[in-house]
């Protein structure tokens, strides 16, 4: 028995794939590192030596030569055991073949059929010679190579070739090592380049370039191939295009995500590539994995806080083997730092943190420190705010945007136009910027970025609030919204510093934006907990009050109308202390307001014309209008609807002049209800349908919701029921997502109303 195993063995040896079993174990190492060494898929060795392979090319078998640093010697034993492809196979130069055993994939490419087939158009256009596949690391460039070379394979009738350069750490490598993959070498004088040249001359060939992005300076060298071979096509990917004459760049983006992460079906999320990939690597590594209504929600969360990278997904989904989503969900970010990936990726790929840390590793150090700091910003960001935050130490205001153009080119940070107001709008994609943010606090940098980031939204914030109530109002309000998330990063900074001073500033400009865009109930927290934080602590009088006065604005919009006027009158006695006559006569107007809405007309009246007399003193034309809608309203509520009428219409104007469409929309809408009360009911419905008009315009929530109520009424006056508990159900709906109870109990009552007139109509 035992002559017979020596004797099979002997006969064994003689074949290709036992040799290279036997020299990868007297090197010491595994498939999967001999793999990676020399640039092939696990599966590629374990082929070759169990023999499913038994003719490798000879580019293939100096790859693997040069990965075992093998002897001359060796290395034409080697060569020597591959079984012959023929008789002239010995006196043949290597032909240039499509070798892509290396780099099958072994999972499909989801989500990804418009960019193929834009690729495709232009690997087929003449006049594109070099693609550059770019994007953030993890993002799925090599594989959207791979995958378009496959399919355009048939273009290229000498042959596809794949080269990887990720192992590579000179630029003066890349040529003599795509030289080596197509199986030349250096003779009679004659260098690798030339080599290489003269080869591909004549031959329509695509060469796919994997990872240039730390090897740039080769890039003109590659350009020079191109140029000398003219059938040569060359598809690269990178982190930052090659920056070459005739370069075609094509940004690879993100994933498409899922729709919603509210209460999303599962087949919403399984729609998307994202949710699409997420649930197939889910279950390739626990079957009983199924993506259902219970979990649905959540893994489209995992999907948005992803961004859609794939490498984040699968990386992620490989913890479900032992982690449900939604705990997955809570531990995302340590499930991106540790390694999960599988055994045969490159080890810069097992984990989320290791793929940035290739990028990050690129960059020089002034390109670093404004990659860190710009981690602060949360939703993006303008130039103007890189500059006042990214500048410090040695970078001053005027390198940003030089150092942010070259971030945009290594993939780090996204640019996309900024919409309607022209610029350009900046920023990273979730798992870049946990990454980047992890790198700050390393530096020891976040406290001071955080503080200038802060700093620079107060200013914003600040310089906003007058206009909202001007001719620019909607600009300031959408760029408010716009930077939602920086100013709520600025706010959560404040509070967790203690910054009680700078927190209260910032709620104190940002309530009437809270209003508009209908933030009532978080817009009222923030406020809330600055005030009862200020306790004990130094705080200017102006700040509190002017912080006083928004907590009673929104807490009135949430028909709460007690705690308003306690706020209001907290204000009012500040105000009155510090001697500010316009800040008083802003807190009359208010409180006329608040007064007339708790029903107690005698306070509002009086409040009003105090109110209005100061204003018109001051030239305050805002609060003279707010005052004098609250005496028309007064006066609509006893009977004198004339003197109604010409109270709103002087508000009216008065707000024209200002150019406040807010205040040109609530004025209306008092005129509306005066026409439908003189039973003018086509002249109430012109008005309240230009009401709400300019409130939509607006994106004023809290506004539409109340214009809605009214042409409901209008409708209701009109005979047009169906329409009327339309309207009703629709205004209900948005008091109930504002937290409006006076709106809510006034939209209820208009629908039991009509449910009792349907009711007697059917009688």
């Amino acid at each position: 028995m035992f002559g017979q195993r020596a004797e099979l063995r002997a006969v064994a040896d003689t074949s290709f794939g036992a040799r290279l079993r036997r020299l990868r174990e007297v090197a010491g190492l595994t498939q999967e590192e001999l793999a990676a060494r020399a640039g092939l898929s696990p599966n590629a060795v374990g082929a070759l030596e169990r023999g499913v392979r038994r003719r490798p090319y000879p580019h293939t078998v100096r790859s693997l030569a040069e990965a075992l640093e093998l002897s001359e010697s060796e290395r034409a034993a080697l060569l020597a055991s591959v079984p012959k492809r023929g008789a002239a196979a010995a006196t043949a130069a290597p032909e240039i073949v499509a070798e892509f055993a290396v780099t099958v994939p072994h999972t499909p490419l989801l989500g990804r059929e418009r960019e193929l087939e834009e690729i495709e158009a232009f690997l087929r256009n003449p006049g594109v010679r070099l693609l550059t596949l770019t994007g953030t690391g993890g993002v799925g460039k090599t594989r959207l190579a791979i995958q378009a070379a496959r399919d355009t394979a048939g273009l290229f009738p000498d042959g596809v070739a794949f080269v990887a350069l990720a192992s590579l750490g000179d630029p003066s490598l890349v040529v003599p090592t795509v030289a080596r993959s197509l199986g030349l070498r250096e003779a009679g004088g004659q260098s690798l380049g030339e080599a290489l040249r003269a080869r591909l001359r004549g031959k329509r060939l695509l060469l796919v370039l994997d990872n240039f992005e730390h090897l740039l300076e080769a890039a003109p060298e590659v350009a020079g191939l191109i140029e000398d071979c003219p059938d040569l096509v060359v598809l690269a990917t990178s982190r930052a295009p090659l920056r070459v004459r005739g370069e075609q760049e094509y940004p690879v983006g993100p994933l498409a995500l899922p729709a919603s992460t509210r209460s999303p079906a599962a087949e919403e999320v399984l729609g998307s590539p994202s949710g699409r990939l997420f649930a197939e690597r889910a279950r390739a590594v626990s079957p009983a994995f199924r993506l259902e209504r219970g979990n649905a929600a959540v893994v489209a969360a995992i999907c948005w806080r992803l961004a859609g990278l794939p490498l984040a997904l699968e990386l992620a989904a490989a913890r479900v083997r032992f982690l449900d989503p939604a705990t997955l969900l809570a531990r995302l970010d340590r499930a991106l730092s540790a390694p999960s990936g599988a055994r045969d990726l490159p080890e810069r790929q097992r984990t989320m943190w290791a793929t940035l840390d290739w990028s990050y590793d690129l960059l020089p150090e002034a390109e670093r420190a404004l990659f860190r700091r710009l981690s602060v910003f949360a939703g993006g960001f303008s130039l103007e705010a890189a500059e006042e935050v990214g500048a410090s130490g040695s970078i001053a205001a005027e390198d940003v945007l030089e150092l942010l153009g070259r971030l945009v080119e290594q993939s780090l940070v996204a640019a996309e136009p900024a919409g309607e107001e022209g610029g350009v709008r900046y920023g990273m994609l979730e798992p870049v910027r946990q990454y980047a943010r992890e790198k700050l606090v390393e530096s020891g940098e976040a406290e001071d970025a955080q503080r200038r980031h802060a700093a620079y939204f107060l200013r914003l914030a600040e310089e906003a609030e007058p206009a909202l109530i001007g001719p620019e109002e909607e600009v300031w309000m959408d760029r408010l919204q716009r930077e939602h998330d920086n100013l709520r990063a600025a706010l959560r900074w404040a509070k967790e510093r203690g910054e009680v001073e700078a927190g209260l500033r910032l709620v104190g400009a940002l309530n009437w934006f809270w209003w508009m865009r209908g933030y009532l109930a978080e817009g009222r927290g923030w406020i809330e907990g600055f005030l009862e934080a200020a306790h004990g602590l130094r705080a200017t009088d102006g700040t509190r009050a002017r912080a006083l006065l928004g907590a009673g604005r929104l807490a009135i919009a949430q028909g709460d109308l007690d705690r308003s006027f306690a706020f209001l009158e907290q204000s009012l006695a500040m105000y009155r202390r510090l001697g500010d006559e316009a800040g008083i006569a802003g807190l009359l107007a208010e409180l006329g307001q608040a007064a007339r809405a708790r029903g107690d007309d005698e306070r509002a009246e009086a409040l009003s014309e105090e109110g209005l007399r100061l204003s018109r003193a001051l030239q305050d034309r805002r609060s003279a209008a707010i005052s004098l809608i609250t005496l028309g309203n007064i006066a609509r509520r006893r009977g004198d609807l004339g003197r109604a009428a010409d109270l709103f219409e002087e508000a009216l104007a008065l707000f024209k002049e200002l150019g406040h469409g807010r205040g040109l929309a609530y004025s209306l809408c008092n005129l509306g209800v005066v026409a439908l009360e003189r039973g003018e009911a086509g002249r109430a419905l012109e008005l309240h349908q230009e009401s709400l008009g300019l409130y939509e315009a607006l994106k004023d929530k809290a506004g539409r919701a109340f214009a809605l109520t009214n042409l409901g009424d209008t409708a209701h006056a009109l005979g047009e029921e169906d329409r009327a508990f339309s309207l009703y159900e629709e205004s209900l709906a948005l008091h109930r997502k504002l937290g409006n109870k006076r709106g809510i109990e006034r939209a209820l009552k208009r629908l039991e109303r009509g449910r009792q007139s349907a009711k007697l109509r059917e009688a």
